[in-house]
C-alpha cells in the first residue's frame, strides 16, 4: 500500500454539484492537475482528499484543498483555480468571530452594499476576488492584494463608514 495524507473538508450540500461539475469536469480537472483523489458523499457534504506521498509537486496537491473550499465559500471554479498558481491565496473571515448573531446580517449588508457595490468596489480596487457566502467573506488573490483587501473588510465589519474605507482603498492603490 501506497503511503498517502487524507484531508476531510465538510462543504455545503448546495455547493457540491459546482465541485462536481457537467459530467464530473471540475472535479476530474483538479484531480488531474493536482495529483490526488477526490471522493464526494453527496449526502452528507464530506468530501475526502487523498494525497499521495509521492505525487509530484506536493504544493500543488495541498492548495488543491484550498480550491475545493474556494468553491464550498462561493468561488466560480474558474476563480477557484487560479489558487493553484504559486501566488495565489486564499483568506476566509468568519463573520461570527467578530459580530454578535444580532448584527450579522446588517453586516453582511454593509459588505455587500446597495445592488452589490460596496462588495465589487473592494474587489476592483483591492485586486482580488471577494465572495460573501453565509457566514464567511473569502478572498482569493496574491499575498499583497488578498492582505488589502481583508483590510478593508474588517474596517467596515468594525463600523467604519464606506467613504473612509474607499478613501483608504484609493491611498493604498496609488
Amino acid at each position: 500500500m501506497k503511503d498517502e495524507f487524507a484531508t476531510i473538508i465538510n462543504i455545503p450540500r448546495e455547493r457540491i454539484a459546482v465541485l462536481i461539475g457537467p459530467n464530473g469536469s471540475v472535479k476530474k480537472k483538479l484531480e488531474k492537475e493536482t495529483g490526488v483523489k477526490i471522493t464526494v458523499d453527496s449526502k452528507t457534504g464530506e468530501v475526502e482528499v487523498v494525497r499521495p506521498v509521492d505525487v509530484e509537486d506536493q504544493l500543488t496537491a495541498i492548495k488543491s484543498e484550498d480550491v475545493i473550499r474556494a468553491i464550498a465559500r462561493g468561488f466560480s471554479p474558474q476563480k477557484a483555480f487560479k489558487l493553484l498558481l504559486p501566488e495565489y491565496y486564499l483568506e476566509i473571515i468568519d463573520l461570527t468571530e467578530h459580530v454578535t448573531d444580532k448584527s450579522l446580517e446588517r453586516v453582511r449588508s454593509r459588505l455587500i452594499g446597495r445592488e452589490g457595490k460596496s462588495r465589487s468596489f473592494v474587489s476592483r480596487m483591492s485586486s482580488a476576488e471577494i465572495v460573501i457566502y453565509g457566514k464567511t467573506v473569502s478572498i482569493v488573490g496574491d499575498a499583497e492584494n488578498v492582505d488589502l483587501a481583508k483590510q478593508a473588510v474588517m474596517k467596515i465589519i468594525h463600523g467604519l463608514p464606506h467613504s473612509a474605507v474607499f478613501r483608504f482603498l484609493e491611498r493604498k492603490r496609488i
